[in-house]
């Protein structure tokens, strides 16, 4: 997808996708069948249904979805399987946009907002979006990328989520759920129905272009339970999730935002490491799967986004009967001309074309496919079916969420405690700080620090020198980003956060004042030999 300028970080450029931005250099994510194999055993058995929640799309909303698409013109099933963005803060145009093209929805993107959003900008943004649908009957779909880190599209009108690495290194599944879930209730009271998250891609680490910290880690169990943990909370929430990104970027090197990458594995040989979690998110009841622009052996240039072989692997090696969404159609690994990259998208087993370049243009050639015969009306009425089952699931999910408030604070400062590693060190401070100086990292991340430090009785500006950057010198380094970053710092105490939000920071505070033990581990291979905490 083209760079665009992102207003929430006025002097900084990001690629406006769904799911996969990558500041440059950043780490990625810095800014159904049962499972089967190892994982299968270690999948939680959490229930999101425990909140009141429903578990899954019911045969009542499949009926009637099927009922209400049953009543549309070619129009309105041609414009039923696109999700748009558009350009801009005047939220009125992406109305427009939904009620001239009979769209599914929009995503939300940062440039749709101010360069401060608030959360009031930002209901009544969503609201207008969501009048556009008018009395069709069904939800306007309003997604937003939100997984956490740098991926985040809403500045300070949501509260900073770590990236997925933070509960991957935490490994507590009923943490992620209960952090996921308050997540989820922020987005539902912004007035969001779908989250693209969580990233269910088995990550190589540093070598990982895309992905990196986005995902839980390298291990394919731990992935699984984490990932499966987040489908559960956001579904408590109230809010549609979004397994991330079929059949598995984690292992490649190349950024599928600015060419095709290609997987040296086949759909076969992924099934024992890749394919892993995204089983363990459909049974968790995951209601969406987005799949990423991925080359595979064999398939030439297309991606799997575009691909029948892949979308047909999604149903059967995962048992997934829900939404099939392509990653965002603008992206660099995209070449079709505008139009036909939905209608190869559809024709190939998607439900949902996300962000083509030219909705209108999709549409049009969605409509002319129809009439030609090169879609075929099951597949297009099949795939809307879905979407508006989806929607009509949601409307069920968030109002039952609201019986059942989360508790915010807590579960996000719960899952900053329990994500603490410690690279190098010991896992409890031996003499616990009487005061602290801070360098390094971005201004608010120290004030963050500082504030909490004071919060825990420390005094300020002497002390244990501490740094937030790599490459500082002090007596003890924080690494907020991938831990390969810090590994080899030469500071006699190594920590890494994942994250340098303020419930990050107070963990920090925390252990350097000795109370709170670390008990995390790095859920990748780092350099050095970390204490077994």
């Amino acid at each position: 997808m083209r760079l665009v300028t992102l207003p929430a970080l006025a002097a900084a450029t990001v690629l406006a996708l769904s799911g996969c931005t990558n500041p440059a250099g950043q780490d990625a994510g810095e800014s159904g069948a049962a499972p089967t194999g190892s994982a299968a055993a270690s999948t939680p058995a959490a229930d999101s249904t425990a909140s009141g929640a429903p578990g899954a799309v019911s045969a009542e909303d499949r009926q009637r979805a099927s009922d209400i698409v049953a009543k549309m013109d070619d129009d309105e099933l041609a414009g039923s399987v696109i999700m748009a963005d558009y350009q801009g803060t005047d939220s009125a145009a992406g109305a427009k946009l939904v009620k001239d093209n009979h769209l599914a929805g929009i995503i939300v993107m940062g440039y749709n907002l101010s360069q401060s959003p608030t959360a009031d900008e930002v209901k009544k943004t969503t609201g207008a979006l969501r009048e556009a649908a008018g009395d069709r009957g069904w939800a306007t779909a309003i997604n937003v990328d939100q997984e956490g880190g740098p991926v985040a599209r809403l500045g300070d009108a949501a509260t900073r989520f770590p990236p997925l690495m933070a509960a991957g290194a935490a490994d507590k599944p009923k943490i992620t759920q209960a952090a996921t879930r308050a997540q989820g209730a922020e987005l539902r009271d912004l007035g969001f129905t779908a989250d693209f998250a969580p990233d269910a891609d088995v990550t190589i680490g540093k070598r990982d272009a895309a992905i990196n910290v986005r995902s839980a880690g390298s291990s394919p169990a731990l992935v699984a339970r984490t990932a499966a943990a987040a489908v559960h909370g956001y579904t408590a929430g109230g809010i549609a999730s979004s397994a991330k990104h079929y059949p598995g970027h984690g292992a490649l090197e190349t950024d599928s935002h600015k060419s095709l990458p290609t997987s040296k594995k086949s759909l076969a040989q992924m099934k024992q490491r890749d394919l892993v979690p995204f089983r363990a998110t459909t049974k968790a009841g995951a209601p969406m799967v987005l799949v990423g622009h991925i080359g595979l052996p064999g398939s030439g240039t297309a991606p799997a986004s575009l691909n029948p072989k892949v979308y047909a692997s999604l149903r059967k090696d995962t048992g997934f009967d829900g939404v099939a969404v392509t990653d965002a159609l603008n992206m660099g690994a995209i070449s079709e001309s505008p139009g036909q990259e939905t209608v190869k998208a559809i024709r190939a087993g998607a439900d949902l074309a996300l962000m083509p370049p030219d909705p209108a243009a999709a549409v049009r050639a969605v409509r002319t496919a129809l009439g030609s015969g090169d879609l075929t009306k099951a597949r297009v009425t099949q795939a809307a079916e879905r979407v508006v089952a989806m929607q009509l699931w949601q409307q069920r999910a968030s109002a039952a969420a609201q019986a059942h408030p989360a508790e915010g604070d807590k579960a996000f400062t719960d899952l900053a405690d329990a994500s603490l590693t410690v690279l190098k060190g010991t896992c409890r401070v031996k003499r616990p700080a009487a005061a602290i100086s801070v360098s390094g990292g971005e201004e608010a991340a120290r004030t963050a620090l500082l504030k909490a430090a004071e919060d825990e009785g420390l005094r300020t500006g002497s002390g244990t020198t501490v740094s937030l950057s790599p490459q500082g010198s002090a007596q003890v380094v924080v690494g907020t980003g991938g831990p390969w970053r810090v590994a080899g710092a030469s500071a006699q105490t190594v920590l890494n956060t994942y994250s340098d939000n303020p419930h990050a920071m107070r963990a920090v505070a925390k252990y350097l004042a000795g109370t709170l033990t670390a008990g995390a581990k790095a859920p990748v291979k780092t350099a050095g030999s970390p204490p077994a905490c």
